[in-house]
């Protein structure tokens, strides 16, 4: 019988701590359960998995953005976001439980040393790592450390009958967020922003002066498309560069946050010229901050879908383990006060379904289908222009979602990391030959065809890797699968802009719109409303 009132008397004394602490009473709750379950539970538990499994749960109740992240996942975000990391400089993918070595980092850690693409890590500092379920982050836990320090790695190669001995010296690897700048048409430029990081403005910077200077470029194109955001300081330092002076670039709110205003300083390096902003599905946050101070402002013309509608402010509140509480305090609202956010009033799981809701109702396919009430109306700052607030960044000029290219069989060789495989060995094994008939790369550009042959291997190698061939669905992709294997190729025997130069000749619809917009001024000017106005040239 004492044994039986023990755990009752013990509950009575927490109850009786709690009841002195000036605590709500959801947190006392909250205090209570855990040391109950602590003192009085029947197995053994631990404590950081319920707490952090509590918290999470707490988070779903608010809203989709709102995070709980562990110390490992600060850590990745941080190395994402701060523009480097300390690694060995590779990009890879598992392939049978393998890792495959996609592509080196011009001057990383394993260039030097003379590790290629194509090349498969057996050992990692004595550890067998092929064929034992390891995953992708596994590997590139194994990987990662200090600069400074070593690992040591045994390498597959083709052609080689046993394995090869590697010791790399980590180093610091950059993560870039301009992934290709180029002139892509007389007068125009060209930047793919891929993320918003620390590095980002001095990274445009660097790509566009080089194309004012040397190349005449007297107009800008700027391909936000898939770009999902990242610092709201980065945004800002871009509309700087794009906006005059004193213009209003973005406000933060919140019911516990007073209005916080952003505004655009004295010097910016492309402030005349026409401007043309890409946007998709996937463009959010500091992309959409970007967009929609553009398009208030009537600065430049936004191509392509609605963009994501992710306009909160996350606050990160540090935790004394090295996690951290990721809590929205605050939304973002454009120069017209137009809200980014879009509504998650009908739940978590409807919020995150509803790209998908987006394709059903046939909002990708043709902006008819889109509907905006009066209520959500907002006028532009200079032209006059109706644009429309609920969520996201709506375009000036819609350009429908192609899918006429993309079949089953397409899917399954992308998800299974074919191209790229091949890509790697084909531009190893031919390299000297493809090089000395294409030395620039421009002629690799309007020259080189993916040929027969190499095709016949894609297939076949996708057949081995228990892909079923679909004859029909193979002959409907079998441009844009030609053109992603080429501009793979390129960006192997090149540099990783090549890539999009490839890819942005057939197979960016939103670019090829852009262009014509760009250059004929009677159409730029109608979108923008410019007729009468003074004209930004």
């Amino acid at each position: 019988m004492k044994k039986i009132l023990y755990p009752i008397l013990l509950l009575f004394v927490i109850q009786g701590a709690f009841a002195q602490l000036n605590q709500t009473e959801g947190s006392k709750k909250l205090s209570l359960v855990n040391y109950a379950i602590n003192n009085l539970y029947v197995d053994t538990v631990t404590e950081s998995r319920i707490v952090e499994a509590g918290i999470r749960a707490m988070l779903e109740e608010l809203d989709p953005h709102s995070a709980y992240l562990t110390a490992e996942e600060v850590q990745e975000s941080n190395e994402e976001l701060n523009g480097n990391f300390d690694g060995v400089g590779i990009q890879f993918m598992m392939q049978k439980d393998t890792c495959y070595i996609i592509q080196t980092i011009a001057g990383g850690p394993c260039e030097k040393v003379g590790i290629l693409a194509g090349d498969r890590i057996i050992f990692i500092n004595d550890t067998l790592v092929a064929g034992v379920k390891l995953t992708a982050n596994d590997i590139k836990k194994r990987l990662r450390g200090l600069r400074g320090t070593t690992v040591d790695v045994l390498i597959k190669r083709a052609g080689e009958k046993g394995l090869l001995p590697f010791r790399i010296t980590r180093d610091q690897i950059p993560v870039h967020s301009v992934d290709a700048s180029y002139m892509v048409a007389k007068n125009v430029g060209y930047v793919k922003l891929s993320r918003f990081a620390a590095t980002t403005f001095d990274e445009f910077v660097e790509a566009i002066v080089p194309m004012i200077r040397l190349n005449r470029m007297r107009n800008l194109i700027i391909d936000l498309q898939g770009n999902g955001g990242g610092y709201l300081s980065a945004a800002v330092g871009l509309c700087n560069m794009l906006l005059d002076e004193g213009n209003m670039i973005v406000y933060t709110q919140g019911r516990n946050a007073p209005r916080q205003e952003e505004f655009s300083g004295e010097k910016g390096v492309f402030r005349e010229g026409k401007l043309v902003v890409l946007v998709d599905e996937a463009s959010a946050s500091a992309s959409e901050i970007l967009a929609g101070a553009v398009q208030d402002w009537d600065r430049g013309v936004i191509v392509g879908r609605r963009t994501f509608g992710k306009g909160l402010v996350q606050r990160p509140l540090q935790m004394p383990d090295g996690s951290m509480l990721r809590l929205t305090v605050a939304k973002y609202y454009t120069p017209t006060g137009r809200s980014i956010q879009r509504s998650y009033s009908e739940g978590n799981k409807a919020y995150r379904n509803d790209i998908l809701d987006r394709y059903k109702r046939g909002e990708m396919i043709s902006p008819d289908s889109i509907h905006f009430v009066d209520s959500l109306k907002y006028t532009t700052l200079k032209n006059g222009r109706t644009v429309f607030g609920g969520g996201g960044i709506m375009p000036d000029c819609f350009i429908p979602l192609d899918t006429s290219n993309y079949t089953d069989y397409h899917r399954d060789i992308v998800a299974k990391g074919i191209m790229p495989q091949l890509a790697a060995e084909y531009s190893e094994k031919n390299k000297q030959e493809i090089l000395s008939l294409y030395r620039r790369e421009k002629n690799f550009i309007e020259e080189y065809q993916v040929s027969d042959s190499l095709m016949t291997q894609l297939t076949n190698l996708a057949t081995q890797e228990g892909i079923e061939y679909k004859a029909e669905e193979y002959e409907t992709s079998k441009e844009l699968i030609s053109l992603q294997m080429k501009a793979l190729i390129a960006r192997d025997l090149y540099e990783q802009s090549s890539y999009y130069k490839v890819i942005n000749t057939g197979a960016n619809p939103a670019l090829t719109r852009a262009l014509e917009i760009i250059v004929n001024d009677e159409e730029y000017d109608a979108l923008l409303g410019n007729k009468g106005k003074e004209k930004k040239r």
